[in-house]
């Protein structure tokens, strides 16, 4: 199964490459897909790629659907 989250742009290193914000992690990803990525943006993350850029409600409901999962999985 493959999972797809929502982060959030923290900093842009260059053109193709960004640092977001998984769980509280900083981690380095590929933006080379993407056009006109900013800081503050929320994209969707698979393997190390941003695939699409999502907006800040969306990504919001997303990720706490995803922390309500992890609550009942405890």
């Amino acid at each position: 199964m493959c999972l797809a989250l929502p982060v959030q742009i923290m900093r842009l290193l260059d053109a193709q490459r960004a640092l977001v914000n998984l769980g509280g992690i900083e981690k380095e990803i590929s933006i080379a897909l993407l056009d006109q990525v900013s800081e503050g943006d929320y994209v969707i993350l698979h393997v190390g790629y941003a695939l699409t850029k999502l907006n800040e409600e969306e990504a919001q409901k997303t990720l706490k659907l995803f922390a309500e999962m992890k609550g009942q999985a405890q």
